[in-house]
């Protein structure tokens, strides 16, 4: 899949729709999701063009990879998050649902968020 220079998260890391943010480096924006599904709901975005985590972890340079993650964790500490716990979900592709074709990280949390999936029968 090519990356979408008119995605949604593209233009917010242009500056052409306002958000929310929390954290913000060379690497990497953090932002609250705007419909969230938990108390603690935010997004972190690489600042690249990168479709999904396999293009990420292919294309970035190792120096964006690991700023990118240690955004992710300083993230959930500033959140205070890592005391009571919380889910990271990276979705990849059509079968997983994901709805905007540049990777991102939930960080999902102030609650229990009980199983990571339903058994199913």
């Amino acid at each position: 899949m090519a990356y979408d220079d008119g995605n949604i998260f593209a233009r917010i890391l242009r500056g052409e729709i306002p958000n929310k943010t929390v954290y913000e480096d060379e690497h990497a924006l953090a932002f609250h999701d705007i419909r969230p599904q938990a108390p603690v709901h935010v997004l972190v975005i690489p600042k690249g063009r990168y479709v999904s985590s396999d293009d990420f972890g292919a294309e970035a340079p190792a120096e964006a990879i690991a700023g990118f993650w240690h955004a992710v964790s300083r993230v959930a500490r500033d959140l205070r998050l890592d005391q009571s716990g919380y889910r990271l979900i990276a979705n990849h592709g059509a079968n997983s649902h994901q709805e905007v074709p540049h990777f991102h990280v939930h960080i999902l949390g102030g609650r229990s968020l009980g199983p990571m999936l339903v058994k199913r029968g």
